[in-house]
């Protein structure tokens, strides 16, 4: 709990008590038939001012203590040293107050004998700090105990980035890695093609230093970049393969993970299209359902294989998911009819 709400809830707490307290005492003065009700409520109304006063002197007395409320016991006993002040200045300046009230309207006012008046009222104001003293503990053990979750929130947070940012920042090289190995082979079939190829990479190179800085980018560049890959790959297995793009407009602005839909389009180039001769329809779609991205990359032609274990890029994209959505994101692969593979990545719209 923040110190402002701390101390609205304690004043609340006071305003409470003091009210029940005139209330109480005004109905015992009233069944005992008497009838100036500005007595009770002087009674009751000197002790709440000067009880509330030496509580506000020990709060704030004491507020540098405020940490060793993880050790109670030492709290307390810093708290309990303050009762000799509440018993020698209580009942003097409550009962002088009532005294000056009392001959200012030309009264006497009446109590019983001082040494039992001190007892009885050291009694009262005892029980009156104690139950005060342990509200103020309660609230300072929220405050601290909602400070630890918000620390713990932070460290988490701190973590979790670093975790991005180590498993974004493993997808460049590994990305780099498998797209030189396109242009390798190019280089054999085609110098001119491989030269294009070549510039392509570099445009496609910046485009992924860009995306893989951040944990997360809009899904109109996760696009550009799918795209520009997918063209390398086309060169690569040039008659081999056709795409088929299906994106929702309303979905071009929803963050994806960074380099998050290039892994689902690699799949299907090294499991499917590099294993067989014959064309492979690829079809990527994008579109919003129920508050969720729906990211789709199928092929009509490759086999999932049962208990097969996902690659790095793949596991990659797992990890980043669950680190930044929770359970609230997935990723998974089935098998199409009569044969095909589908991969589906579903993530909520906010951020």
């Amino acid at each position: 709990m923040h110190p402002p709400r701390a101390r609205l809830a304690i004043v609340l707490s006071q305003v409470l008590f003091w009210t029940l307290m005139v209330l109480v005492a005004v109905e015992d003065y009233r069944r005992g038939g008497g009838a100036a009700f500005w007595r009770p409520l002087l009674w009751e109304g000197s002790s709440a001012l000067v009880a509330t006063a030496l509580f506000t002197v020990q709060r704030h007395a004491t507020r540098r203590h405020d940490a060793l409320v993880a050790t109670p016991l030492r709290w307390f006993l810093l708290q309990a040293r303050w009762l000799p002040l509440y018993w020698c200045v209580f009942t003097p300046t409550v009962f002088a107050i009532r005294h000056a009230v009392y001959a200012l309207l030309g009264q006497t006012y009446e109590h019983a004998p001082w040494h039992t008046l001190f007892v009885y009222e050291a009694i009262k104001i005892s029980l009156y700090a104690g139950l005060f003293t342990t509200i103020g503990f309660g609230l300072l053990s929220w405050r601290e105990m909602v400070d630890a979750r918000l620390r713990a929130q932070q460290a988490d947070t701190l973590l979790r980035e670093a975790r991005l940012a180590q498993l974004t920042g493993q997808m460049q090289p590994h990305f780099l890695f498998n797209t030189l190995n396109t242009i390798s082979s190019l280089m054999h079939v085609d110098v001119a093609r491989a030269d294009a190829t070549l510039v392509r990479l570099a445009g496609l190179l910046r485009a992924t230093l860009v995306l893989g800085a951040r944990p997360e980018a809009p899904l109109a560049d996760e696009l550009r970049l799918a795209q520009d890959y997918t063209a390398i790959m086309v060169e690569r297995f040039e008659g081999r393969v056709s795409i088929d793009w299906q994106v929702d407009p309303a979905a071009l602005a929803v963050p994806v993970p960074a380099i998050g839909l290039q892994p689902l389009l690699e799949n299907v180039f090294r499991h499917t299209v590099e294993r067989r001769r014959g064309m492979t329809a690829i079809r990527v779609a994008a579109v919003l359902e129920a508050g969720m991205l729906v990211l789709r990359v199928e092929d009509d032609a490759g086999m999932l294989v049962p208990h097969h274990t996902p690659g790095i890029a793949l596991a990659n994209l797992r990890a980043r998911l669950d680190a930044l959505h929770g359970g609230r994101a997935s990723l998974g692969l089935q098998a199409l009819e009569p044969a095909g593979v589908r991969a589906e990545m579903r993530l909520p719209c906010a951020s």
